[in-house]
């Protein structure tokens, strides 16, 4: 006689049955021939839906009764939004997996009709209850939404509970209607998982929810995600041996070492789903481990943190050019660059705009024809923004590459690459990897790059450069043993491809310049 089912506790709600179904499949990927059983839990938190939870006295919302079914032995399995446990867990359950991370990020999904809203000058009424989405969100949506018709955008939270499916329905009620909403604030991991459910159907209901409606992905940078955001908790009994050893089979180190750091912080503040506090820990390329961390006090919304482990700091004396302080010369617009532009733009779905420069002066018919736009980071999101250009997200500052695994997300139905358009300038044309790029802005050279006196100094021992362009114009006038520095992405490659060796890529000049000091 074979074992019996693994029997897997789960809420009843539509993203917790499919959270669970794609753990359920996990486990039988694991363990060929293994069956795995969903049991439905009511919990106290699903009940509670016409008020915010951090009103609600207690904690363990959506916890305390599948811990007591997991502990009686109804189930051998429970599976939980990591964020949505407490820190404090009884000592008779254990944590026997933490499975690769989904995207952390916040996604902010908007009604059809948002963008004539703005047109009009009117509010948009943004849905969310959690405390660190109220504090980060509408600051950033301030800036983040395109300026139309002379108006700059406004935006006013609303507190808003329910399930994934029921907070999108109400983005499609009729424009009066007492629960119309403009827009809601969700987890990315949580639509993410609901999207690719076939299991239980929730991919068929959500693509139907979903479809149409503009959003945009909220930056770490700007607005860091609750801690453990986008991780999955799988606990057992701690005596269970059996399935503690299933589980171990499905369990990701660096994910379970992420969510440890960022928990860590979150206890340091006394915890609870109360806090308007944000922190996600990732791996970058190039830079290692990153730890955004924003936390809003009494009468601020806090200012974003970015943690990184730098290298040791240079012995001896330090001599140093900091070229973000430096221009590596005008710009101009290429001849009939904003005509090919437009025609361009007019031919495909999504677009990436290398900088602020690179989108020419276009009318708004032309803009909104870009379906999906994409920037480097908030700097260019914020001015095409104000030029009202409709933004869906950025690679954070960390360069094109950075961003290539969450364009090809099922959940954001972009285009392949290959059917992109880069708009760059002249001299960032190469190393665009299959994405069509059009160069609609150059550098003029008018210096001579020897005298110049914006450059380096002959006997700089250290060097930040801001761009490729800075780069190939000053280096030669630097010696030999110079240690070079410089942000993330194309700057980066420009040099590498140099033959550069003494390169150190930092998150930003800022903590090169802490580097120094240090």
């Amino acid at each position: 006689m074979g074992q019996r089912p693994l029997r897997l506790g789960t809420r009843r709600s539509l993203l917790a049955r499919a959270q669970s179904s794609a753990v359920a499949q996990l486990l039988q990927r694991a363990h060929p021939g293994l069956e795995v059983e969903l049991v439905g839990i009511d919990t106290r938190g699903d009940r509670i839906t016409d008020i915010p939870l951090s009103q609600v006295d207690g904690k363990e919302f959506f916890t305390a009764e599948i811990d007591a079914a997991l502990r009686a032995g109804k189930v051998d399995v429970t599976v939980h939004s990591f964020k949505d446990l407490s820190l404090e867990r009884p000592a008779a359950l254990h944590l026997g997996a933490v499975p690769e991370r989904a995207n952390p990020r916040d996604i902010a999904c908007f009604a059809p009709d948002a963008l004539a809203q703005l047109e009009r000058g009117a509010p948009l009424r943004i849905g969310s209850s959690s405390p660190r989405r109220q504090a980060f969100v509408p600051e950033f949506l301030s800036r983040a939404l395109p300026r139309r018709g002379g108006h700059a955008p406004r935006v006013e939270l609303h507190e808003l509970r329910g399930n994934v499916d029921s907070r999108l329905r109400r983005l499609r009620e009729p424009r009066g209607a007492e629960r119309q909403l403009d827009g809601v604030v969700l987890a990315f991991a949580g639509l993410a998982r609901l999207w690719q459910d076939e299991a239980v159907g929730a991919g068929a209901i959500l693509r139907e929810l979903f479809a149409g409606l503009p959003r945009m992905v909220l930056p770490l940078d700007a607005c860091p995600a609750a801690p453990a955001q986008g991780a999955l908790a799988i606990e057992c009994r701690a005596d269970d041996e059996r399935t503690r050893a299933l589980l171990a089979a499905i369990d990701h180190a660096p994910t379970r070492a992420a969510v440890a750091a960022e928990r860590v912080l979150l206890a340091e503040r006394g915890g609870g789903c109360h806090q308007r506090f944000g922190a996600t820990q990732r791996q970058a390329d190039g830079l290692g481990t990153l730890l955004y961390l924003r936390a809003a006090g009494a009468a601020d919304a806090g200012i974003p943190e970015l943690r990184w482990q730098p290298p040791p700091r240079p012995s001896g004396v330090v001599r140093a050019w900091d070229g973000s302080a430096h221009e590596a010369g005008d710009c101009e617009e290429l001849p009939g660059a904003a005509a090919e532009c437009a025609r361009r733009l007019g031919t495909v779905e999504a677009a990436f705009i290398a900088h602020r420069r690179a989108l020419p002066e276009l009318p708004a018919s032309a803009i909104d024809r870009i379906v999906h736009l994409w920037v480097p980071g908030c700097s260019t999101w914020f001015a095409l923004a104000a030029r009202g250009a409709w933004v869906e997200g950025c690679a954070e500052s960390l360069g094109f590459a950075a961003l290539r695994p969450m364009l090809q997300e099922p959940l954001l139905a972009l285009p392949p690459l290959d059917q992109w358009l880069a708009l760059t300038s002249r001299e960032a044309l190469d190393g665009w990897d299959g994405i069509p790029a059009f160069a609609t802005y150059g550098h003029r050279t008018t210096a001579d790059d020897a005298t110049d006196g914006a450059g380096p100094e002959p006997g700089a021992t250290h060097a930040w450069w801001h761009s490729g362009v800075q780069f190939a114009r000053w280096q030669a006038r630097l010696g030999p043993d110079c240690q070079h520095a410089c942000g993330p992405g194309k700057t980066a490659e420009a040099i590498h491809r140099a033959g550069v060796r003494a390169l150190t890529v930092f998150p930003t000049a800022a903590h090169w310049r802490e580097w120094l000091r240090s």
